[in-house]
């Protein structure tokens, strides 16, 4: 792919998908309209990626952000439905749905269709853990999600490189492919646990935040190649980095973690609105490419596979739920407010995304000199999964988690918890701030001395202040208004070093410093809005 067109998909889907953050459209559904539109202007160039380059490019970097925002101490005490969900329903998804597709679809191979149950088998949790989280569901419910997310991928792709090479004739035996995904999973692993200790000892060890952050860029990439190296799976050994650095990024400079959150979060942001993009741009082409299928066929499959794809996760999710609980009375007390509506949510939550796409464009035409057959079906009917998805489901799911009512978070619990550990933070701060002071080494004047306890105080005032009274006018928490008045007060700061920029009193240099210290002094009176 030449430049221009490149700059222009990414820059073109990242308007869009700016765009659509103003509007109540989701952005993938936005951004696969868009393209779908513009590729039927005159001109427009021909995005055809290389399939040999899609999954080490894309992969990579967004499971290393999911893996870093996600919580260790979570996902292992809630492992056994993720592993049941990341693993088990997977792979019966995979089967489930193949089988169904070569049923329906005539003259589809069993193993291209099983390449299509593998390529529709991992759910994309990202957009069901962000309406989890806005709509207030149990903490419990939205982790579950999340760690599916991370690990199904890793299944998903194991199952469609065997169905792969059964399809292009390569031969796949059942005892083959279950050696395959055992090694790609205990390798997968196994690497990650290798890389993880020095990965981090560097990182810990580069006091440029520069050089961190690069290295951050670099790791996913080094871990998926690694793995992909051995035969394992690339995919496990960037979760494990990611989840053990992520766990462990208290330990690395402030600098560094702000600008690796903003890094990151860019990246996924641009990789994720041009894989959409990429959706609507190669519709057509995928559709031209449906030979023997008519219209109204294709249309049917769709539906049908979409269907499939549905009822499949209900089947597992319910028993996999369900089942658990009736052989012990251990899991019972753990888990005392599962119900019928917690599955019924995890079900409906099974939206398809990213990987599925990434997967879906990784399909050669040819490998060694075999050509995969029904390629564009396959391509078309995982566009279409994961369109409906994302419409019917992501569309209704918040309504039904308003109508089940299940018990959300609770807010005011989960504020009290945080003044309290603030309080905790603070009096040791407080306890080293005398032993400091009564240093002579330490000497400080009296005022700088009050400056460090009243800053201490604000700190851990601020979050019991969010629990207390509103202001009548404002509806505002003391917090709040203190908050916003110093946005203010700032505000009007960097406007004079702008005026004395601009009167030449001061130069650029002297500015960018300046301004600097007012935007850290802001970050950190700021919580980071919901996105």
């Amino acid at each position: 792919m030449d430049v221009l067109p490149l700059l222009m998909l990414v820059a073109g889907s990242t308007a869009v998908a700016g765009a659509a953050r103003r509007t109540p459209v989701s952005a993938p559904l936005l951004l696969v309209a868009a393209g779908l539109a513009l590729s039927y202007v005159p001109g427009m160039p021909d995005y055809t990626l290389d399939p040999h380059i899609v999954l080490p490019l894309l992969l990579p970097p967004l499971l290393h952000t999911a893996a870093l925002d996600s919580s260790y101490l979570d996902l292992r005490a809630n492992l056994r439905p993720v592993a049941l969900l990341s693993f088990g329903y997977v792979l019966f998804a995979t089967l489930a749905v193949g089988w169904f597709a070569y049923l329906v679809v005539p003259e589809l191979p069993l193993t291209a269709a099983l390449v299509l149950g593998a390529v529709v088998a991992p759910p994309d949790a990202v957009a069901a853990t962000a309406i989890a989280r806005r709509a207030g569901l149990p903490g419990r419910i939205t982790t579950v999600l999340q760690g599916e997310s991370l690990v199904n991928d890793a299944t998903a792709i194991t199952a469609y490189k065997v169905a792969l090479a059964a399809a292009v004739g390569e031969g796949a035996t059942w005892g083959g492919a279950a050696r395959e995904f055992a090694l790609a999973a205990v390798g997968g692993v196994g690497v990650g646990l290798v890389l993880m200790i020095p990965l981090h000892w560097l990182r810990i060890r580069l006091r440029d935040p520069l050089l961190q952050n690069t290295l951050s860029l670099l790791i996913p990439f080094a871990a998926y190649a690694a793995a992909e190296e051995v035969g394992a799976s690339g995919v496990l050994a960037v979760v494990v980095v990611g989840l053990y650095l992520g766990h462990r990024s208290w330990q690395v400079d402030f600098a560094t973690r702000l600008q690796e959150e903003a890094v990151w979060r860019m990246v996924a942001f641009v990789l994720e609105a041009a894989v959409f993009a990429l959706i609507g741009l190669q519709l057509p082409v995928v559709a031209r490419g449906m030979g023997p299928y008519g219209a109204g066929s294709v249309a049917w499959y769709a539906l049908a596979v979409f269907l499939a794809v549905v009822v499949a996760r209900f089947v597992w999710v319910y028993p996999a739920t369900c089942l658990p609980r009736l052989l012990s009375a251990r899991i019972r007390e753990r888990e005392p407010d599962t119900d019928w509506r917690a599955p019924l949510i995890v079900g409906w939550a099974g939206m398809r995304g990213v990987v599925s796409l990434a997967i879906a464009f990784s399909i050669p035409v040819y490998s060694h000199g075999h050509h995969f057959p029904a390629r564009d079906l396959v391509l078309f009917l995982t566009f279409s999964t994961v369109i409906a998805t994302l419409v019917v489901q992501g569309l209704s799911l918040p309504w039904l988690i308003r109508l089940l009512g299940l018990p959300g978070r609770d807010v005011r619990a989960a504020t009290l918890a945080e003044a309290q550990a603030q309080s905790e933070a603070s009096r040791a701060a407080e306890r080293r701030l005398d032993e400091l002071l009564a240093d002579p080494r330490n000497a400080l004047p009296q005022a700088l001395a009050d400056r460090l306890r009243t800053v201490l105080e604000r700190r851990r005032n601020a979050v019991w202040e969010r629990l207390g009274a509103v202001n009548a006018e404002t509806g505002e928490s003391a917090d709040d208004t203190y908050r916003r008045l110093s946005r203010e007060m700032i505000e009007a700061e960097r406007q004079v070093f702008v005026e004395l920029r601009d009167s030449r009193r001061i130069d650029d240099e002297m500015m960018r410093v300046l301004l600097r210290r007012l935007d850290l002094e802001e970050a950190a009176a700021y919580r980071e809005e919901a996105v």
